[in-house]
């Protein structure tokens, strides 16, 4: 096969799923892993994408990356809800508690599945997005606490100095988080500042942090780190974590469910 027959396979699996792993295409081209990686420093040099660890992610993947809320709920849909319906497996039967419920699509996913879930129980949600309140208001089994601040447009996210506060002074029992990126080496991460000091919050007044992360998300760096994989319980997501972060999920005694 030509380099530019080979360039051409790894922008087609870039565009279907938003990231590179560089061993998974030597094998799948059965060509070397070194010969990929001269493939992804051309792309990279040609602008169509960023090299991580082990692998490369698409150019627009930057730390400052992030798209509109809108968009981002087309994206990777089917793996969001399987990833929403495996992660309710960690409320248990006839659930009876608190659950805070960070803002986000993969959330949102969850959001449609929760209510019957929590019928003939009694459960307390707490959330910081407007848009996720509204879909619970008036549900069976359900008592709704919303979280205000500055609603960033983006995300539908309450931000802000109060919005941190008054996460701080709670201890919910079980907080669903999601996140625009997670790597071995960095964490979980998000683009925006104020955003990253509410999920922050949120991951440190849980008594049990579950993030919901698909894996486009894998190796992806954002501007600001949230939490260390240590400050997080249990991962759900679609694939299998690569070598390098299921190594680091699993030093940091984070347990991993496969959607």
């Amino acid at each position: 096969m030509y380099a530019t027959e080979r360039r051409q396979f790894i922008e087609q699996v870039l565009r279907d799923d938003q990231r590179i792993v560089a061993a998974d295409i030597a094998r799948r081209l059965d060509v070397t892993t070194e010969t990929v990686r001269r493939d992804l420093a051309a792309l990279e040099q040609a602008g169509v994408l960023r090299r991580v660890y082990g692998g490369a992610v698409s150019a627009e993947r930057g730390s400052l990356a992030e798209s509109d809320l809108r968009d981002r709920v087309a994206q990777h849909s089917t793996a969001k809800r399987a990833i929403a319906a495996r992660a309710l497996d960690a409320l248990g039967e006839r659930f009876t508690g608190s659950i805070m419920l960070d803002a986000g699509t993969t959330t949102g996913a969850l959001v449609e599945l929760l209510p019957p879930r929590l019928v003939g129980s009694s459960a307390e949600v707490v959330t910081h997005a407007p848009a996720l309140a509204s879909e619970l208001a008036g549900s069976a089994g359900v008592s709704l606490t919303t979280i205000g601040g500055r609603v960033r447009g983006l995300t539908g996210a309450a931000v802000g100095s109060g919005a941190v506060a008054a996460i701080e002074r709670l201890r919910p029992d079980v907080a669903f988080i999601g996140a625009n990126g997670i790597s071995a080496d960095f964490g979980l991460s998000t683009p925006d500042p104020a955003e990253a000091e509410v999920k922050r919050a949120i991951a440190e007044s849980a008594r049990r942090a579950v993030a919901l992360v698909d894996s486009s998300k894998f190796g992806a760096e954002t501007l600001v780190q949230f939490a260390r994989l240590d400050a997080i319980d249990l991962l759900v997501t679609d694939s299998e974590p690569d070598g390098r972060l299921a190594a680091a999920l699993a030093a940091s005694g984070t347990e991993v469910w496969i959607a």
